[in-house]
C-alpha cells in the first residue's frame, strides 16, 4: 500500500506524526507532501524534527495569500505530484486549505481520499475551516473520526456507514508521547503566579479591530494579577500593530515550538485560545480552557472536557479569576488513548 500524506499548516503536523510512525511499523510506502501554507520555520520545519517526522518528500512552497490565492496555487501544484505518485490513498488532516485542495485534486484524478479528523462541525459557515471540513468529507472515501459524536454527525448527513470509521484522536497520540518524552507533569498544586497561556489566530477574532481590542483589554486586566504569556501568530502580531492595540503587561513573543507550547500549557492556570487543537489538548490533560468563540466543532471538549466557550469577551477577567485549576481531572474521551495512529493505518490497510 502506498500513502501520500498532505500537510501544510502547524495543526497538521502533530496529526501526521503518529499515522506516519504507525505506517512505517507496518512497512507501508509513504510520501509526505507539504504545501508550505505555513512557511515560518518555528511554525513548520522545526515541527518535523521535533515530532520525528521525515523531511517532506515534496514542498509546494505556496506561501501566504488570501484563501483563494492559496488554494489556487495548491490546486495547480498538487496535480503533477499526485499524477507522479498515484498513491492508493491520499491522506488529509484537519480543516486547513491544504486539506480542501488535496481532496478536490485527488477526487478529480480518481484517487481515494481518507480524511483524518472527519465529522467535526461548528455549524458556522462564516468560518473558512467549516467550509473545508464539509467539502472534504463529501469527497472522502474514508472518514476517520476522532469522537463518536463526529461519526453520528456524518451518518446524519447521509454518509454511508461503511465509509465511517471511529479511530480516536491522533493528535492526542502526539501529546501523550511528547509529555512522556519530556517528563512533563501537571503540578499537584499551582502557585498563585501560574501563568495564563494565550493563542489567537482565527479571522473572527484577529481581523476585527474592535473584537481584538476587547480581548486584549481583558488580557491586560488579567495581567495585573498574574502573568499572561502570548506566543502570537505572525498574522496576529501584524493585526495588533496595524490596529494600534496595546499589549502592556502581556509577555508577547513570536511562535514557539510544539514542545515549548506544551510546557507552557502544562504549568498554566488556564489556557485562553481560539484553537481547536488546544481545546482538545487541554481536555486530554485536564487543564482549564477558555475558548473565545461563539461555537466549537469539538463539542466533546465541553461535554466531557475542561473547555468552556466565551461569547461575552468582556467577561474574560472574571472567568479567569473564577477558574478552579485544582478541580479533579476528568477521564479523557474514548479513543484519546495514544493509539489512534495505528487504528488509522489498520483502517486503510483493511480497504
Amino acid at each position: 500500500m502506498k500513502l501520500l500524506h498532505v500537510v501544510g499548516a502547524r495543526p497538521n503536523f502533530p496529526k501526521l506524526a503518529p499515522v506516519h510512525r504507525a505506517g512505517a511499523v507496518r512497512g507501508v510506502e509513504q510520501v509526505v507532501m507539504h504545501t508550505g501554507q505555513h512557511y515560518d520555520d518555528a511554525m513548520s520545519a522545526s515541527f518535523f524534527a521535533s515530532l520525528g517526522i521525515p523531511e517532506p518528500d515534496v514542498n509546494l512552497a505556496v506561501g501566504s495569500g488570501s484563501h483563494a490565492q492559496q488554494t489556487a496555487r495548491m490546486l495547480e501544484r498538487m496535480e503533477p505530484v499526485l499524477l507522479e505518485h498515484r498513491p492508493d490513498w491520499v491522506v488529509v488532516y484537519g480543516d486547513v486549505n491544504s486539506t480542501l485542495a488535496a481532496a478536490v485534486v485527488a477526487s478529480k484524478l480518481g484517487l481515494r481520499v481518507a480524511h483524518v479528523e472527519a465529522g467535526l462541525r461548528s455549524d458556522d459557515l462564516t468560518m473558512p475551516e467549516e467550509i473545508n471540513r464539509i467539502v472534504t468529507d463529501r469527497l472522502a472515501a474514508l472518514l476517520l473520526t476522532p469522537s463518536r459524536d463526529a461519526s453520528e454527525r456524518l451518518k446524519q448527513e447521509g454518509e454511508p456507514d461503511e465509509q465511517i470509521v471511529f479511530v480516536g484522536n491522533v493528535m492526542i497520540d502526539t501529546l501523550r508521547r511528547t509529555v512522556q518524552q519530556m517528563g512533563l507533569s501537571r503540578p499537584a498544586t499551582l502557585q498563585d503566579d501560574a501563568p495564563v497561556a494565550v493563542t489567537l489566530h482565527r479571522p473572527s477574532n484577529v481581523d476585527d479591530p474592535t473584537r481584538l481590542g476587547t480581548i486584549m483589554a481583558g488580557l491586560r486586566d488579567v495581567a495585573r494579577h498574574r502573568p499572561v504569556l502570548f506566543p502570537a501568530h505572525p498574522r496576529t502580531q501584524r493585526q495588533l500593530e496595524q490596529a494600534g492595540i496595546g499589549t502592556d503587561g502581556i509577555e508577547m513573543s513570536g511562535p514557539i515550538t510544539y514542545e515549548a507550547m506544551l510546557s507552557l500549557v502544562m504549568r498554566s492556570h488556564v489556557v485562553v485560545t481560539d484553537s481547536g487543537g488546544l481545546q482538545e489538548e487541554t481536555t486530554a490533560l485536564g487543564i482549564p480552557c477558555l475558548t473565545l468563540r461563539d461555537n466549537t466543532e469539538r463539542p466533546i471538549t465541553i461535554t466531557q472536557g475542561t473547555n468552556q466557550l466565551v461569547r461575552d469577551l468582556t467577561a474574560i477577567p472574571a472567568l479567569v479569576r473564577a477558574i478552579d485549576a485544582g478541580a479533579p481531572k476528568r477521564p479523557a474521551p474514548e479513543g484519546w488513548d495514544g493509539h489512534a495512529g495505528p487504528r488509522v493505518i489498520e483502517a486503510l490497510l483493511a480497504r
